[in-house]
Protein backbone atom coordinates (compact mmCIF):
# COMPACT_ATOMS: atom_id res chain seq x y z
CA UNK A 1 0.00 0.00 0.00
CA UNK A 2 1.19 3.16 -1.06
CA UNK A 3 1.81 5.75 2.35
CA UNK A 4 -1.15 8.63 1.68
CA UNK A 5 0.70 11.31 3.43
CA UNK A 6 3.70 10.45 1.37
CA UNK A 7 1.62 10.60 -1.94
CA UNK A 8 -0.17 13.76 -0.10
CA UNK A 9 3.18 15.55 -0.22
CA UNK A 10 3.94 14.64 -3.79
CA UNK A 11 1.00 16.13 -5.18
CA UNK A 12 1.42 19.38 -3.07
CA UNK A 13 5.44 20.02 -4.35
CA UNK A 14 4.03 19.35 -7.30
CA UNK A 15 0.83 21.30 -7.89
CA UNK A 16 2.15 24.52 -5.64
CA UNK A 17 5.55 24.52 -7.87
CA UNK A 18 8.22 23.70 -4.50
CA UNK A 19 8.97 22.03 -1.17
CA UNK A 20 8.91 25.65 0.65
CA UNK A 21 5.03 26.26 -0.90
CA UNK A 22 4.53 22.51 -0.49
CA UNK A 23 5.08 22.66 3.34
CA UNK A 24 3.21 25.73 3.68
CA UNK A 25 0.05 24.39 1.90
CA UNK A 26 0.70 21.03 4.42
CA UNK A 27 1.29 22.80 7.84
CA UNK A 28 4.31 21.11 8.19
CA UNK A 29 8.06 21.61 7.57
CA UNK A 30 10.26 21.73 4.81
CA UNK A 31 12.33 18.96 6.34
CA UNK A 32 8.79 16.69 6.84
CA UNK A 33 7.99 17.31 2.94
CA UNK A 34 11.55 16.20 2.48
CA UNK A 35 11.19 13.38 4.17
CA UNK A 36 8.03 11.89 2.89
CA UNK A 37 9.07 12.30 -0.29
CA UNK A 38 12.15 10.58 -0.31
CA UNK A 39 10.99 8.17 1.38
CA UNK A 40 8.19 7.49 -0.81
CA UNK A 41 10.87 7.06 -3.82
CA UNK A 42 12.96 4.53 -1.39
CA UNK A 43 9.94 2.59 -1.42
CA UNK A 44 9.42 2.78 -5.13
CA UNK A 45 12.91 2.46 -5.97
CA UNK A 46 13.00 5.08 -8.48
CA UNK A 47 13.15 9.40 -8.76
CA UNK A 48 9.97 10.88 -8.54
CA UNK A 49 11.04 14.72 -8.60
CA UNK A 50 13.64 16.37 -11.06
CA UNK A 51 15.36 18.80 -8.69
CA UNK A 52 16.40 22.32 -10.12
CA UNK A 53 16.08 25.67 -9.97
CA UNK A 54 12.11 24.65 -11.00
CA UNK A 55 10.54 21.35 -9.49
CA UNK A 56 8.88 18.99 -12.23
CA UNK A 57 7.77 15.41 -11.73
CA UNK A 58 9.56 12.12 -13.89
CA UNK A 59 7.55 10.21 -15.66
CA UNK A 60 6.43 7.89 -12.25
CA UNK A 61 5.92 11.49 -10.66
CA UNK A 62 3.25 12.24 -13.04
CA UNK A 63 1.74 8.85 -12.94
CA UNK A 64 1.56 9.15 -9.05
CA UNK A 65 0.38 12.84 -9.36
CA UNK A 66 -2.61 11.71 -11.60
CA UNK A 67 -3.37 8.44 -8.95
CA UNK A 68 -3.60 11.19 -5.84
CA UNK A 69 -6.32 13.34 -8.28
CA UNK A 70 -8.28 10.30 -9.05
CA UNK A 71 -8.61 9.29 -5.11
CA UNK A 72 -9.27 12.72 -4.52
CA UNK A 73 -12.45 12.55 -7.21
CA UNK A 74 -13.06 8.96 -5.71
CA UNK A 75 -13.02 9.56 -2.80
CA UNK A 76 -15.23 12.85 -2.68
CA UNK A 77 -17.99 10.72 -4.57
CA UNK A 78 -17.70 7.86 -1.85
CA UNK A 79 -18.28 10.69 0.84
CA UNK A 80 -21.17 12.08 -0.79
CA UNK A 81 -22.79 9.27 -1.81
CA UNK A 82 -22.54 8.00 2.04
CA UNK A 83 -24.55 11.23 3.40
CA UNK A 84 -21.20 12.20 4.81
CA UNK A 85 -21.94 15.91 5.28
CA UNK A 86 -24.35 17.55 7.26
CA UNK A 87 -28.03 17.43 7.44
CA UNK A 88 -28.57 19.97 5.29
CA UNK A 89 -26.03 21.15 4.25
CA UNK A 90 -24.80 21.80 0.65
CA UNK A 91 -22.63 19.03 -1.28
CA UNK A 92 -19.43 19.99 -1.29
CA UNK A 93 -17.53 21.25 -4.29
CA UNK A 94 -15.62 19.09 -6.66
CA UNK A 95 -13.01 20.40 -9.14
CA UNK A 96 -11.89 18.69 -12.29
CA UNK A 97 -9.03 19.70 -14.58
CA UNK A 98 -9.13 19.84 -17.62
CA UNK A 99 -7.37 20.59 -21.17
CA UNK A 100 -8.93 22.21 -24.28
CA UNK A 101 -8.37 24.28 -26.82
CA UNK A 102 -9.49 27.94 -27.06
CA UNK A 103 -12.25 27.65 -29.89
CA UNK A 104 -13.87 24.68 -28.58
CA UNK A 105 -14.03 26.27 -24.96
CA UNK A 106 -16.08 29.21 -26.49
CA UNK A 107 -18.18 27.89 -29.36
CA UNK A 108 -19.46 24.31 -27.38
CA UNK A 109 -17.19 22.60 -24.61
CA UNK A 110 -18.88 25.41 -21.72
CA UNK A 111 -22.14 26.03 -23.34
CA UNK A 112 -22.41 22.07 -23.32
CA UNK A 113 -21.49 21.41 -19.81
CA UNK A 114 -22.78 24.75 -18.05
CA UNK A 115 -25.56 22.77 -16.53
CA UNK A 116 -23.94 19.74 -15.29
CA UNK A 117 -21.36 22.02 -13.48
CA UNK A 118 -23.91 23.94 -11.96
CA UNK A 119 -26.26 20.91 -11.28
CA UNK A 120 -23.71 18.62 -9.17
CA UNK A 121 -21.63 21.55 -7.63
CA UNK A 122 -18.43 20.52 -10.08
CA UNK A 123 -15.54 23.50 -9.91
CA UNK A 124 -13.32 23.81 -13.65
CA UNK A 125 -9.52 24.07 -13.34
CA UNK A 126 -8.85 25.12 -17.25
CA UNK A 127 -5.71 23.99 -19.19
CA UNK A 128 -6.02 26.07 -22.30
CA UNK A 129 -3.83 25.11 -24.97
CA UNK A 130 -3.78 24.14 -29.00
CA UNK A 131 -5.58 20.80 -30.00
CA UNK A 132 -2.82 19.43 -30.83
CA UNK A 133 -0.98 19.46 -27.83
CA UNK A 134 -3.77 19.06 -24.98
CA UNK A 135 -3.24 15.42 -25.12
CA UNK A 136 0.39 16.32 -22.90
CA UNK A 137 -1.54 17.45 -19.92
CA UNK A 138 -3.56 14.01 -19.79
CA UNK A 139 -0.09 12.25 -20.14
CA UNK A 140 1.32 14.24 -17.04
CA UNK A 141 -1.57 13.30 -15.29
CA UNK A 142 -2.37 17.42 -15.12
CA UNK A 143 -6.37 16.66 -16.00
CA UNK A 144 -8.84 14.64 -16.15
CA UNK A 145 -9.66 14.60 -19.44
CA UNK A 146 -8.45 16.59 -22.86
CA UNK A 147 -10.23 17.65 -25.86
CA UNK A 148 -7.22 16.30 -28.62
CA UNK A 149 -6.74 15.63 -32.46
CA UNK A 150 -4.76 12.61 -31.59
CA UNK A 151 -7.28 9.21 -31.93
CA UNK A 152 -4.70 7.46 -30.52
CA UNK A 153 -5.21 6.96 -26.50
CA UNK A 154 -2.62 6.50 -24.26
CA UNK A 155 -2.30 3.09 -21.71
CA UNK A 156 -4.71 3.43 -19.22
CA UNK A 157 -7.54 6.12 -21.44
CA UNK A 158 -10.10 6.02 -23.71
CA UNK A 159 -10.19 8.44 -26.90
CA UNK A 160 -14.20 8.78 -27.94
CA UNK A 161 -14.75 10.96 -31.84
CA UNK A 162 -16.49 14.01 -30.81
CA UNK A 163 -16.94 15.11 -34.54
CA UNK A 164 -15.19 17.67 -36.45
CA UNK A 165 -14.42 21.23 -36.15
CA UNK A 166 -14.49 23.53 -39.41
CA UNK A 167 -11.85 26.30 -39.97
CA UNK A 168 -12.05 28.71 -42.81
CA UNK A 169 -9.26 31.18 -43.92
CA UNK A 170 -11.01 34.25 -43.36
CA UNK A 171 -9.62 38.53 -43.89
CA UNK A 172 -11.14 41.56 -43.88
CA UNK A 173 -12.66 42.43 -47.15
CA UNK A 174 -10.53 45.19 -48.09
CA UNK A 175 -7.42 42.42 -48.00
CA UNK A 176 -8.85 39.65 -49.84
CA UNK A 177 -9.64 42.00 -52.64
CA UNK A 178 -5.73 42.81 -52.65
CA UNK A 179 -4.70 38.97 -52.75
CA UNK A 180 -6.60 38.73 -55.88
CA UNK A 181 -5.44 38.87 -59.07
CA UNK A 182 -7.95 41.08 -61.85
CA UNK A 183 -9.50 37.89 -63.37
CA UNK A 184 -10.62 37.30 -59.59
CA UNK A 185 -8.13 33.99 -59.36
CA UNK A 186 -6.39 34.26 -55.58
CA UNK A 187 -2.90 34.71 -55.81
CA UNK A 188 -0.89 32.85 -52.74
CA UNK A 189 2.40 35.38 -53.35
CA UNK A 190 -0.07 38.08 -52.58
CA UNK A 191 -1.80 36.01 -49.55
CA UNK A 192 1.84 35.46 -48.19
CA UNK A 193 2.99 38.36 -48.78
CA UNK A 194 0.57 40.11 -46.11
CA UNK A 195 0.62 38.96 -42.41
CA UNK A 196 -1.13 36.24 -41.49
CA UNK A 197 -2.91 36.25 -37.77
CA UNK A 198 -1.90 33.32 -35.83
CA UNK A 199 -3.66 32.55 -32.45
CA UNK A 200 -0.19 31.30 -30.50
CA UNK A 201 3.02 29.42 -31.56
CA UNK A 202 1.82 26.02 -31.40
CA UNK A 203 -0.78 26.99 -34.17
CA UNK A 204 0.00 24.82 -37.34
CA UNK A 205 -3.87 25.50 -38.99
CA UNK A 206 -2.61 28.24 -41.56
CA UNK A 207 0.23 26.21 -42.43
CA UNK A 208 -2.34 22.98 -42.90
CA UNK A 209 -4.21 25.68 -45.20
CA UNK A 210 -1.63 26.25 -47.43
CA UNK A 211 -0.55 22.95 -47.70
CA UNK A 212 -3.96 21.98 -48.57
CA UNK A 213 -4.44 23.98 -51.26
CA UNK A 214 -0.97 24.96 -52.43
CA UNK A 215 0.92 22.06 -51.76
CA UNK A 216 3.31 24.72 -49.79
CA UNK A 217 5.16 22.79 -47.40
CA UNK A 218 7.89 25.14 -45.32
CA UNK A 219 6.17 29.08 -46.14
CA UNK A 220 7.51 31.94 -45.01
CA UNK A 221 5.24 34.85 -43.96
CA UNK A 222 4.48 37.98 -41.64
CA UNK A 223 2.91 36.77 -39.00
CA UNK A 224 0.86 38.31 -36.18
CA UNK A 225 0.12 36.46 -32.71
CA UNK A 226 -2.75 37.09 -30.90
CA UNK A 227 -3.54 34.44 -28.22
CA UNK A 228 -6.82 35.47 -27.04
CA UNK A 229 -10.20 34.54 -29.31
CA UNK A 230 -11.74 37.81 -28.76
CA UNK A 231 -8.43 39.72 -29.83
CA UNK A 232 -7.19 37.25 -32.85
CA UNK A 233 -11.20 37.86 -34.17
CA UNK A 234 -10.73 41.69 -33.47
CA UNK A 235 -7.07 41.89 -35.79
CA UNK A 236 -8.98 39.98 -38.19
CA UNK A 237 -11.90 42.50 -38.96
CA UNK A 238 -9.50 45.42 -38.86
CA UNK A 239 -7.32 43.94 -41.67
CA UNK A 240 -4.41 42.82 -39.93
CA UNK A 241 -3.93 39.49 -41.48
CA UNK A 242 -5.67 36.60 -42.77
CA UNK A 243 -6.46 33.93 -40.23
CA UNK A 244 -8.01 30.20 -39.81
CA UNK A 245 -11.31 30.84 -37.95
CA UNK A 246 -13.97 27.92 -36.48
CA UNK A 247 -17.09 28.05 -38.91
CA UNK A 248 -18.89 28.12 -35.32
CA UNK A 249 -17.66 31.80 -34.32
CA UNK A 250 -18.80 33.21 -38.01
CA UNK A 251 -22.70 33.99 -37.74
CA UNK A 252 -21.59 34.87 -33.94
CA UNK A 253 -19.08 37.50 -35.27
CA UNK A 254 -21.36 39.05 -38.36
CA UNK A 255 -23.79 40.27 -35.74
CA UNK A 256 -20.93 41.66 -33.79
CA UNK A 257 -21.72 45.50 -34.22
CA UNK A 258 -18.97 47.40 -34.95
CA UNK A 259 -17.00 44.45 -37.06
CA UNK A 260 -16.38 44.46 -40.51
CA UNK A 261 -17.73 41.34 -42.17
CA UNK A 262 -14.86 38.73 -42.87
CA UNK A 263 -14.97 37.29 -46.24
CA UNK A 264 -13.73 33.77 -47.72
CA UNK A 265 -9.79 34.08 -49.06
CA UNK A 266 -10.71 31.20 -50.52
CA UNK A 267 -14.08 29.60 -50.57
CA UNK A 268 -14.32 25.89 -50.34
CA UNK A 269 -11.22 25.39 -48.80
CA UNK A 270 -12.00 24.74 -45.40
CA UNK A 271 -9.47 22.78 -43.36
CA UNK A 272 -11.24 20.11 -40.88
CA UNK A 273 -10.03 19.35 -37.39
CA UNK A 274 -11.05 16.14 -36.44
CA UNK A 275 -11.53 16.07 -32.09
CA UNK A 276 -11.57 13.37 -29.19
CA UNK A 277 -12.10 13.37 -25.86
CA UNK A 278 -9.73 11.24 -24.18
CA UNK A 279 -10.07 10.24 -20.60
CA UNK A 280 -9.25 7.45 -18.57
CA UNK A 281 -10.58 4.23 -18.41
CA UNK A 282 -11.33 4.03 -15.10
CA UNK A 283 -12.92 7.31 -13.84
CA UNK A 284 -15.18 8.96 -10.78
CA UNK A 285 -18.57 9.20 -11.17
CA UNK A 286 -17.89 13.18 -11.36
CA UNK A 287 -15.73 13.01 -14.39
CA UNK A 288 -17.80 10.24 -15.77
CA UNK A 289 -21.03 12.63 -15.56
CA UNK A 290 -18.30 15.11 -17.55
CA UNK A 291 -17.60 12.75 -19.81
CA UNK A 292 -20.96 12.55 -21.15
CA UNK A 293 -21.91 16.01 -21.34
CA UNK A 294 -19.02 16.29 -23.48
CA UNK A 295 -19.72 13.69 -26.04
CA UNK A 296 -23.30 14.97 -25.53
CA UNK A 297 -22.21 18.68 -26.57
CA UNK A 298 -20.30 17.61 -29.29
CA UNK A 299 -22.85 15.81 -30.50
CA UNK A 300 -24.94 18.79 -31.24
CA UNK A 301 -22.87 21.70 -32.30
CA UNK A 302 -19.64 19.77 -34.24
CA UNK A 303 -19.91 18.11 -37.63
Amino acid sequence: MLDARQLEALAAVLEHGGFGPAAQALNLTLAAVSLRIKGLESALGQRLLVRGKTVRATAAGQALLAHVKQLRLMEADLVGGLGGHRPGAATAWQTLCVAVNADSLVSWFLPGVAALLTRHRLLLDLVIDDQDHTHESLKNGDVVGCVSTQAQPMRGCLAENLGVMRYCCMAAAALVEKCHTKTGALSVHRLLAAPAVIFNRKDGLQDIFLAQNFQLTTPQYPRHFVPAVDAFESALAHGLGWGMVPELHLADLSARPGHAALVEVLPGSAVDVALYWHHWEREPASAQRLTQAVKQAARKILR
